[in-house]
């Protein structure tokens, strides 16, 4: 079970403690207030509650692009995926039964979190309309992950067990518990919203490249669009993280973002090997454990500092398939979709001045 959350966290600023309040009451200013009083993003906002004029474009862009990205479980066909499940051999439903069991329960930290801390922190009305998007389709994805589950475990014990896999896994239960002590964390909000864009760049990394293993290979139709739907949000949401960050004043020491990052690429890499029993063909620890190096790296350039591993991609194939989700639009359904009319209305020429256009100087 979480941690309870102090009276503190749950009502008025969470940034904000009782001792802060009682030492602002004596004259001394909280470090914590000091670093909202510094941060746009974070100040309160007496316009929050209308969207337009825009002020911060790259932020709106964000929302419209998770707007026009929109999808359902309902439109995953899983028909074919149960035939190619028997087909797998024990070691490869093992670990793809880990990386199940470890999305199923992800996405709901990752909607507590946002719940609970960032959507009271931020004050900017672009962001929060990208938060209160992002919690509507990581329900999606927490719907869709148990529809997996159910649709390829039969053994009733069995799918207990990965539904629970929090306290039922252990490297599962490292992972959880790295990212619920950020919830519950009075680090600043540079540090929170670090951490969980690790939790979705970092820790979702192995696990994603895992089912893309199965798409180069043919195999699991409806898992491997389902995972390029969930992988190309994940990127957004992450994007967006070092968005935010990248707004920010206060922003951390390289040391800090290096001691940060790495804790989380331990982690990853002891859930792969575990996960991971056996080398499988074009897939072992060794080779995945480089590819999480790898998009730590990535990860870091995004946020503005330098590599820490100099580490390169191990797989070609990951290269072709792309988060970005470089996919042909004349297929019969691919995971690059987006509603046009949302996209199309964003660059538009429509006259009014409170329209945002891609094509303007900002």
């Amino acid at each position: 079970m979480a941690p309870h959350l102090p009276d503190c966290m749950i009502c008025g600023s969470p940034e904000i403690s009782i001792s802060d309040q009682q030492n602002e009451k004596r004259g001394e200013v909280p470090s914590m207030m000091v670093v909202r009083q510094e941060e746009p993003i974070l100040m309160e906002n007496p316009n929050r509650f209308t969207m337009f004029p825009i002020k911060y474009p790259q932020v709106w862009e964000m929302y419209k692009k998770a707007e026009a990205s929109f999808w359902t479980a309902e439109e995953v066909d899983l028909s074919a995926d149960s035939k190619h499940w028997e087909a797998l051999t024990d070691n490869e439903r093992h670990f793809i039964s880990h990386v199940l069991a470890f999305f199923a329960a992800s996405d709901g930290i990752v909607l507590e979190n946002l719940a609970i801390r960032f959507m009271k922190e931020i004050q900017i009305p672009e962001a929060r309309a990208f938060y209160g998007f992002q919690i509507a389709i990581e329900n999606i994805h927490s719907e869709m992950y148990s529809l997996l589950l159910e649709a390829y475990i039969k053994d009733h014990a069995e799918k207990n067990r990965l539904f629970n896999a929090i306290e039922t896994i252990p490297c599962v239960t490292k992972k959880a518990e790295w990212a619920l002590k950020w919830i519950h964390s009075a680090g600043s909000f540079a540090e929170r919203i670090l951490a969980f864009a690790c939790v979705e760049g970092i820790f979702f990394s192995g696990s994603f490249c895992a089912i893309f293993w199965l798409k180069k290979r043919g195999l699991m139709p409806g898992l491997t669009f389902s995972n390029e739907l969930i992988s190309r949000d994940e990127g957004l949401h992450c994007d967006f993280a070092c968005l935010l960050y990248t707004l920010l004043n206060n922003k951390l020491s390289e040391d800090r973002v290096y001691e940060i990052v790495c804790e989380a690429v331990v982690i990853e890499q002891e859930f792969v090997c575990e996960a991971l029993s056996c080398d499988l063909v074009g897939m072992n620890k060794t080779l995945m454990s480089e590819y999480i190096d790898f998009v730590a790296d990535r990860l870091l350039v995004s946020l503005g500092y330098p590599k820490k591993y100099n580490s390169h991609n191990p797989f070609d194939w990951m290269e072709l398939i792309s988060l970005q989700g470089k996919t042909n639009f004349f297929e019969k359904r691919v995971g690059e979709y987006q509603k046009a009319s949302v996209m199309s209305n964003l660059n538009g020429n429509d006259a009014n001045n409170h329209v945002f256009r891609l094509d303007e100087d900002f």
